[in-house]
């Protein structure tokens, strides 16, 4: 029996760039991929908030100089291309799944809020 039918999981950016941290390395996100299914797999649904840390890193841009919205934009685009690659190894493994990011791209992710997340959920879309 399960203790809890819905959870949020964050899965880091340094996990997805596997032992150097940086990158997407396709093995190790294959290799969650298959955890979190094993738990979807369970009844639970699964709520992921990608990080973007192996991508790109506030402190690189306060290093930079960069503005500080600027720096936000271009981590929540690196949150965005995790989860459409842990998307595509979920979706391979056979489970349903939406990104959804409140930065408008409609081609790629759906726009959210904490509404539409809930809405998402009790769809059945993990």
């Amino acid at each position: 029996m399960i203790k809890y039918k819905r959870i949020v999981l964050k899965v880091s950016g340094e996990a997805l760039g596997g032992e150097s941290g940086a990158g997407i390395q396709p093995p190790v996100i294959k290799l969650i991929a298959e955890q979190i299914k094993q738990v979807h797999d369970m009844g639970v649904q699964i709520a992921i908030v990608c990080g973007g840390g192996n991508i790109w890193r506030g402190e690189t841009g306060a290093a930079m100089g960069m503005e500080r919205a600027q720096a936000d934009y271009m981590g929540m685009l690196a949150t965005v291309m995790n989860g459409l690659a842990l998307q595509d190894s979920l979706e391979k493994l056979g489970v349903a799944t939406r990104v959804q990011t409140s930065i408008e791209m409609r081609q790629i992710a759906d726009l959210t809020s904490g509404g539409r997340l809930f809405g998402t959920l009790k769809k059945g879309a993990s």
